[in-house]
């Protein structure tokens, strides 16, 4: 497979993860779609597997963000600043610890956000817990299957 093919799909990749953070984004589907349409054109039987892995871990991903509570965005002002914090928190997590990271490097990300802007641990701390009630648990459960599927598939790349 030629370098601009990875590029591609790691391009609708990284294209994914962000659509996660924003709403109305399809971001764990693009992640997959680019899966795909890698698995297509490398025709390996890691590439199927990986492909395999990357569905069933996206079919548990929707059924764990249906069994969380709704969103609730409309009492808590998630802007788009905090949601870009946990995002690079979340990856920044994600990469010095792999995996398990990412869910606290989620939540840091939230509270440097918090605490720039309010100024103090105090508000900081209850903004961040307001927040994660409201839209962050099922944001970060999406974006830790992604970011999964996302490091597995480098991890495969890299492999062959």
């Amino acid at each position: 497979m030629g370098v601009w093919q990875l590029l591609m799909a790691g391009g609708v990749m990284l294209l994914g993860l962000l659509g996660v953070l924003l709403p109305g984004v399809p971001g764990p589907w693009l992640v997959w779609a680019a899966v795909l349409w890698w698995a297509m054109h490398e025709l390996s039987g890691a590439a199927w597997a990986l492909l395999v892995g990357a569905t069933a871990v996206l079919l548990i991903n929707q059924v764990v963000v249906w069994l969380l509570p709704p969103r609730r965005l409309r009492w808590v002002a998630v802007s788009r600043r905090t949601a870009l914090y946990a995002g690079v928190g979340a990856l920044v997590g994600f990469v010095v610890v792999p995996v398990v990271g990412a869910v606290p490097g989620f939540i840091g990300g939230i509270y440097v956000c918090e605490r720039r802007r309010l100024g103090g641990h105090g508000p900081a701390k209850a903004s961040t817990r307001s927040a994660m009630r409201a839209a962050g648990t099922s944001v970060l459960v999406e974006l830790f299957g992604c970011l999964l599927i996302v490091a597995a598939w480098v991890a495969v790349v890299l492999r062959t």
